[in-house]
C-alpha cells in the first residue's frame, strides 16, 4: 500500500519505486517541513520481546518503526554548567512537545490509508530507575541506522552527536527499513569526565543506570526544574 495524499514526487511516477521506498520518502518530507532533523525506519522484529505494557495483540501487527530525531540546540547546551536549568528544561519539554505532535501528524496520515499507527511518547517513562519507556526510542533508532549507543547509553549520531530527542511510531505500513551502523565513539571519553554521577564507563554495556537516576531524581528537586533531567553528557556529545 502505498499512501496516498498531496505529498507526492514531482514526476508523480511512483510505479519507478518499491512501495516502501515510495512510504518512505513521503513521511520523510512530512517530517523534515515540520521540524525533524533526522527520520528513519526499521522492522522491529526481536525488539518487540522488550516493550513495555503495551499489548501484545496490537504490536504483533506493528512490524515496522518509524524513528524520529529532533536536535537540541547546541547553544541552550551551551548554558549548563552542573546540571540543568530553567532554560535547559523548557527547551527539553518543546522539544518533546515538538516531536509529540509530528508524531500524531504522521500516525494519522498512516491511519488515513488504511493502515495502523502508534505513536509513542517522546518522554514517557514507564520504569525510572531502569530509565524505560514503552519502547527504547534509542534501540529502534540504532535498527534504523540514526545512529549507535554511545558510552552515556544515548543514541549518538554521526550528524548531531547525542544532542537529539527522539520519538517512534510503531506500523504496519511497509517502510524501507535502514541498517545499523558500528559503534563510532572511538576514542572520545567527553561523557564520561562530564557525567556528575559516574555513571558512564568504558563500555556502554557497563552503564550504571542506578547512579545516574539518582543524580536525576537529586537535580529535580532543584527549584523550577521538577523533572529529571541533566543533559550534561548530551553537552559534551557534540559533533
Amino acid at each position: 500500500m502505498v499512501i496516498n495524499y498531496d505529498y507526492t514526487f514531482n514526476n508523480n511516477n511512483h510505479n519507478k519505486f518499491p512501495p516502501e521506498e515510495v512510504n518512505f520518502n513521503l513521511l520523510q518530507k512530512i517530517a523534515r517541513e515540520n521540524g525533524i532533523d533526522l527520520f528513519g525506519a526499521a522492522e522491529v522484529g526481536e525488539e518487540r520481546k522488550k516493550f513495555c505494557l503495551l499489548p501484545e495483540s496490537l504490536t504483533s501487527e506493528l512490524p515496522w518503526a518509524v524513528v524520529m530525531a529532533a536536535r537540541v540546540s547546541p547553544t541552550v547546551l551551551a548554558t549548563l554548567k552542573e546540571g540543568p536549568n530553567h532554560l535547559y528544561f523548557h527547551h527539553y519539554r518543546q522539544l518533546n512537545f515538538l516531536l509529540d505532535r509530528v508524531a500524531l501528524m504522521i500516525a494519522a496520515k498512516i491511519e488515513l490509508a488504511g493502515c495502523l499507527a502508534l505513536p509513542v511518547a517522546a518522554s514517557q517513562i514507564i520504569d525510572w530507575e531502569r530509565q524505560r519507556g514503552h519502547v527504547s526510542h534509542r534501540r529502534l533508532a540504532q535498527k534504523a541506522g540514526l545512529g549507535w549507543r554511545g558510552r552515556n547509553n544515548l543514541l549518538v549520531t554521526s550528524q548531531r552527536g547525542a544532542q537529539v530527542r527522539l520519538v517512534s511510531i510503531l506500523t504496519n505500513f511497509p517502510l524501507k527499513p535502514g541498517h545499523p551502523l558500528e559503534m563510532g565513539c572511538g576514542t572520545c571519553r567527553r561523557c564520561v569526565a562530564a557525567c556528575p554521577a559516574g555513571a558512564i564507563k568504558e563500555e556502554a554495556a557497563a552503564f550504571d543506570y542506578l547512579a545516574c537516576y539518582q543524580k536525576l531524581k537529586e537535580f529535580s528537586r532543584q527549584k523550577g526544574i521538577g523533572q529529571q533531567i541533566c543533559g550534561l553528557c548530551v553537552k559534551a556529545c557534540a559533533r
